[in-house]
């Protein structure tokens, strides 16, 4: 697909820029001295004023006018946000301009097949009649019946397709607008969340708001909407985003017992969403898990807190296993062998919290130890009663990324050699400094962690204490040493960080919740505190005006410098242009049966299924043992093979059509040993293309590269593939029907059209 300058663009954009507003909140700084009155989610303690402080509680008449201030600029930011994405989509492909293939194609890779189940939902006769076309599906793998329901996570594309129907917005929505304009929404949800998140650890709806902004103008960085639609990341990570702000609310002091209620549920209901919308919920929540253990061991929350936080995240997987049809994939995850352990070995050591310091961090690496033991151990036993082999290719991968395993394993190389899955660039860090949001990210991460060390070692020092709970009482009046809210985050920031580091495809986990944190650094207490106090001019008037008047000046200056850039960039007009891949979706559509199955790279034919509608014999959801391996024999068409063998493989999946990409075959993006044509090589035990080195074990092929001999038209190939669409892109082949002869004393076979 080709990006080109737009030559008559027939519209421009209005825009609205969000407002800018001042705040004169005092920030949430620590645990309240004593009271009983109830919290404001969003504000001051209904009771007293906060330590530190020294500024007396808003009347009720101010705190709605705070409150409604702060919800303006948080629609204000979302609004825009969801503006920006959807005009970036527009100007990026000119969308309202494009045919209804073109707009089809444009749904590249996994995104297309996703996108088409929305539009398989949407031309069944009915409801139930779609349904059960998604429970009973047979066009998604050929030879096969699968359940899609059970396999994919596509509930939203099923919710979305019932409520279009149900709606009465036919006559004016085009389905695919309803669709796209749905996640571009959801954008606005996850800026909201954020802001909601900043808002919360802060108290300061300042913080909120430069949130919002820093995510919109490092959208390279926090989000690739504008041109991934479909991609489950997108539907999912606003719900994640929600539920940490419930969690940050959740860990707030002197909750009532229904807001506590109320957030548990906010919890359960946001996590259900999220795990529901993205097949690999369980390895975020394994690492959502681990922030959890980490401040437990630290003594930052208490056991029902925890027990709490756990018993969340099992109700809402097995929620989605239930509604999954007892997907075995989500029974078998580590996250749940890992909170069954955690809680199993929690009950069976109660006193690791007592003793010295020095006993009580053995205890804690030895619980640790334990832990790890029997999450191994549970997670062992449940794949193999389960016969669990659908997730082993990620693991697969992190073996081999980290040097613990083989490299020619064809699974796992497929994901090192793409860039998504490699380290995180450094260029990142400086388009996120360049945006003024690096150094206070990195300035508050510094202060908080050398505070949450020197909370945890005073925690562990308190010498021969019960639980959490036990102890309450003799914490009143005394500011926390350590708020839990605060803590949860900075951890949350730091896993996921390390994770972003390790992987950048997970930076978009990573650079939203950035924004908060660098935010909160900005309009909270802490950092402030520290910095006045080395200059010895710490007073509360003072603290208050650098916790208003920074923030303001920051927004004023991004504003300044980066708006007119966005104005820039939305105004830049460009338009779809992929003329080879609407010539090869119109023939197929009109020149090959409709039940005809076709085989080929598993990004196009998710393309061909959305267009087309035929039945493919692999797509991109590699989350299936059978279809790894499928896709593995598929692609043999790109190595060095001979033509009855690759008509054999072909045939044994019922395959009619092969599509070869001369992207793949003649490849030049990657390196020498990341080329698809390399690692089928490397799998094959053959040597690969091109000048290098490579392992002495490695042998020549005795057959030339399937995908360019086939072009040379020789009798072995002609027999059995017969060519029936070609251009400067693709190479269409149908295969031919192989019978044997009956001639007495030949074994040979002959080939019929």
């Amino acid at each position: 697909m080709e990006l080109r300058k737009r030559v008559k663009p027939k519209h421009g954009l209005s825009q609205d820029a969000p407002s800018e507003c001042r705040c004169n909140h005092n920030a949430l700084s620590g645990t309240q001295e004593g009271g009983e009155g109830g919290v404001s989610l969003l504000g001051r303690s209904g009771s007293r004023s906060h330590s530190g402080s020294g500024v007396s509680p808003l009347r009720p008449w101010q705190q709605c006018i705070f409150m409604a201030a702060g919800l303006l600029a948080a629609v204000l930011l979302a609004l825009t946000q969801a503006w920006c994405v959807n005009g970036l989509h527009e100007n990026l492909l000119w969308f309202s301009q494009l045919t209804e293939v073109e707009r089809e194609i444009s749904f590249r890779t996994e995104c297309g097949l996703y996108y088409s189940y929305y539009k398989q939902m949407l031309h069944a006769p009915s409801i139930q009649e779609a349904l059960k076309e998604m429970i009973h599906d047979n066009l998604t793998e050929s030879k096969r019946t699968i359940n899609l329901l059970q396999r994919m996570n596509i509930y939203q594309e099923v919710f979305l397709s019932v409520l279009y129907r149900l709606l009465p917005i036919q006559s004016y929505l085009e389905p695919v607008y309803f669709y796209i304009y749905t996640v571009f929404s959801l954008q606005a949800v996850y800026v909201i969340a954020l802001y909601l998140t900043a808002w919360l650890l802060s108290g300061s709806w300042l913080a909120g708001a430069l949130t919002g902004v820093w995510y919109i103008l490092n959208r390279v960085d926090t989000t690739r909407v504008e041109f991934t639609i479909s991609l489950r990341e997108n539907w999912s990570l606003p719900f994640l985003a929600l539920q940490v702000a419930a969690i940050t609310c959740y860990l707030r002091p002197q909750l009532t017992t229904l807001q506590q209620k109320v957030m548990v549920w906010l919890m359960y209901v946001t996590t259900f969403c999220f795990c529901l919308t993205w097949q690999f919920n369980q390895f975020i929540l394994l690492v959502q898990a681990l922030v959890i253990y980490t401040l437990d061991c630290g003594d930052f929350l208490t056991t029902t807190r925890v027990t709490t936080l756990y018993l969340v995240q099992v109700s809402s997987l097995l929620s989605v296993w239930l509604l999954q049809f007892c997907n075995s994939m989500i029974l078998g995850s580590l996250v749940l062998s890992f909170i069954v352990a955690a809680l199993f070995i929690r009950h069976c050591q109660p006193g690791v919290k007592t003793g010295s310091l020095v006993v009580r961090l053995g205890k804690v690496l030895l619980h640790s130890a334990l832990v790890l033991l029997l999450t191994v151990t549970i997670n062992y036993l449940a794949k193999k009663a389960l016969q669990l082999q659908s997730d082993e290719h990620i693991f697969k991968f992190i073996k081999s990324k980290f040097a613990l395993g083989s490299t020619r394993d064809f699974d796992a190389s497929l994901y090192l050699c793409e860039e998504a899955f490699g380290l995180l660039p450094l260029d990142t860090l400086e388009r996120l400094a360049g945006t003024l949001l690096l150094y206070p990210y990195i300035l508050t991460l510094l202060l908080l962690c050398g505070m949450l060390v020197a909370a945890a070692l005073q925690n562990l020092s308190r010498p021969n204490r019960g639980s959490t709970e036990e102890r309450k009482g003799a914490r009143e009046g005394q500011v926390a040493a350590f708020r839990p809210d605060v803590a949860y985050n900075l951890l949350h920031t730091l896993f996921y960080g390390l994770l972003a580091f390790s992987t950048m495809r997970m930076k978009y986990i990573w650079t939203g919740h950035m924004c908060a944190v660098a935010a909160y650094g900005v309009c909270g207490t802490e950092l402030w505190t520290v910095l006045l106090s080395a200059l010895r001019c710490n007073t509360k008037l003072l603290l208050r005006l650098v916790r208003y008047v920074v923030p303001v000046v920051m927004i004023g200056f991004l504003y300044y410098k980066f708006w007119p850039k966005l104005m820039e960039e939305l105004s830049e007009l460009r338009e779809f242009y992929d003329p080879d891949t609407v010539e090869l979706m119109t023939w197929i559509s009109t020149k090959t049966p409709k039940q005809a199955v076709f085989a080929g790279s598993m990004q196009l034919l998710a393309g061909i299924k959305l267009c087309t509608g035929r039945v493919l014999t692999n797509h991109p959801h590699y989350e299936d043992k059978d279809l790894r391996e499928r896709t593995r024999q598929v692609y043999q068409v790109y190595a060095r093979r001979s033509p009855e063998e690759v008509y054999d493989i072909l045939k044994a999946i019922g395959a009619d059509y092969v599509v070869l990409e001369n992207s793949i075959c003649y490849e030049r993006r990657h390196r020498r040993g990341c080329r698809l044509r390399d690692l089928l090589d490397l799998a094959n035990g053959h040597i690969m293309d091109g000048p290098g080195e490579d392992d002495p074990d490695l042998v020549p092929a005795t057959h030339p590269r399937f995908c360019d001999a086939i072009k040379t038209d020789a009798a072995a190939y002609n027999a059995l593939f017969t060519r029936t669409f070609q251009n400067k892109t693709f190479h269409v082949y149908r295969l031919k029907k192989k019978r044997k002869k009956n001639t007495k004393g030949s074994s040979e076979p002959s080939v019929t059209q």
